[in-house]
């Protein structure tokens, strides 16, 4: 177990001495400030077998990117930070996600990952028990209602109100149909999508199709059966794919959109890239990893080379800014030095800087999720010549739905 730690205050905040597991006045391992104590943040992402691997490491690579700038700018209240130690694998299953959190449980102050709604919702009463603040690496509508998930962007239901009431606007489309997986990611965009087609009068149709590029023959037959205007595809990027060109293949000729984390510009290089260029727009919680925002220009500079430029980079870099914000907060501040003071420390948060990916607003934690949640998304097109293979097609907005809906609670609730 990792000792803790009594830094608090070495720059000039509160005095009390740090009491929480993962905090120690040692230094980090390759410490960037050797006088510098260390917090340990843990990780659990989906890292080799899970669907959204392709993500998952980018994600966790530009998380750890960003926590060295943080460190190379003198840390935090007298702390380097270090996501390096205690980086888990949960292969996208709620099991072993549950297993691999109470191996390092003891040794973190906080999660600054834990990657997939499913997922994370299985760990949610630990989170309560210890006390423990996550970073999710998801968007579901549970988030805002939990008090220790520090989320960023706008939920899936939201996202996918946006993504119909867009359509209605500039395609005057009459159908919808929903193609996602089964559970908090593809039921909560399922749910947006049906909120937003009964609001449009729209006929709506929901299909269920579970992860991997065999299981695809269901979806791809009822959306060349049914031939809705709108496919809202809530699968991840492989599925993606299959879908796309198979159902393009027979003879679709409507609009694809996908939620956030359907895409992935490896699927440029697949049999699907044509129907894909021609079908398909990304939806998107803030821009693609090209954009120009001082965020955006941070990151790529700190990720570096890479092999492929890639959005799980950019959602890796931006869902780290709420909880740099609050532990900025929580150290300076005058609270408990302890994971509860912490917890208490996220809940004042009424702005983050985000340097540009998102607005200020979008960090507030402060108060009623209905008044705090923020609603605005994002489109793109499909653009091989473009950074991560996608070109802004629609900057921030959001629809006569999602302004309008009443979020009283989750929009899916399993």
């Amino acid at each position: 177990m990792v000792a803790t730690g009594c830094r608090a205050g070495d720059d000039g905040g509160g005095s009390e001495a740090v009491d929480a597991p993962g905090v120690t006045d040692d230094a980090c391992p390759d410490a960037v400030n050797e006088d510098n104590g260390c917090i340990y943040l843990g990780t659990i992402s989906d890292l080799t077998q899970g669907p959204f691997a392709p993500l998952g490491v980018p994600i966790t690579e530009a998380q750890k990117a960003f926590w060295n700038r943080v460190n190379e700018d003198g840390g935090i209240g007298g702390y380097d930070i270090d996501t390096d130690k205690f980086v888990k694998d949960n292969l996208y299953n709620p099991q072993t996600h549950k297993q691999v959190y109470s191996e390092i449980k003891d040794d973190v102050l906080a999660l600054a990952q834990s990657l997939g709604s499913p997922t994370t919702l299985a760990i949610v009463g630990d989170l309560e028990r210890d006390e423990m603040i996550a970073a999710p690496a998801s968007w579901t509508s549970l988030w805002p209602f939990e008090d220790t998930i520090l989320e960023s962007g706008a939920p899936y239901c939201a996202e996918a109100m946006n993504i119909v009431d867009y359509m209605v606007e500039n395609k005057s489309i009459k159908s919808v149909m929903s193609v996602g997986f089964p559970g908090d990611f593809g039921g909560d965009g399922a749910a947006g999508a049906k909120i937003a087609a009964d609001s449009n009068s729209l006929k709506y149709t929901n299909v269920e199709t579970a992860p991997g590029q065999e299981a695809q023959a269901g979806a791809i037959s009822a959306v060349v059966k049914n031939k809705p205007d709108l496919v809202i595809l809530g699968t991840g990027p492989t599925e993606t794919a299959v879908i796309v060109g198979q159902a393009a293949a027979q003879g679709y000729q409507g609009q694809f959109v996908g939620l956030g984390p359907a895409w992935n510009p490896a699927l440029l290089g697949t049999p699907s890239a044509k129907a894909l260029e021609a079908l398909y727009l990304a939806s998107g919680y803030w821009g693609s990893f090209g954009t120009d925002t001082p965020g955006h220009e941070a990151m790529r500079e700190a990720v570096g080379e890479v092999e492929q430029e890639n959005d799980g980079y950019t959602a890796g870099w931006a869902w780290s800014y709420p909880l740099k914000a609050a532990l900025e907060e929580w150290l300076d501040g005058d609270y408990d030095k302890t994971r509860a003071g912490l917890l208490e420390a996220v809940g004042s948060l009424e702005t983050v800087d985000y340097e540009g990916m998102l607005p200020e607003e979008a960090g507030n934690r402060a108060g009623d999720p209905n008044e705090t949640i923020f609603r605005q998304t994002v489109l793109s097109k499909v653009d091989p010549k473009e950074p991560a293979g996608l070109a802004l097609e629609e900057d921030f907005f959001s629809g006569p739905t999602a302004e309008g809906y009443e979020f009283d609670g989750p929009c899916f609730e399993g």
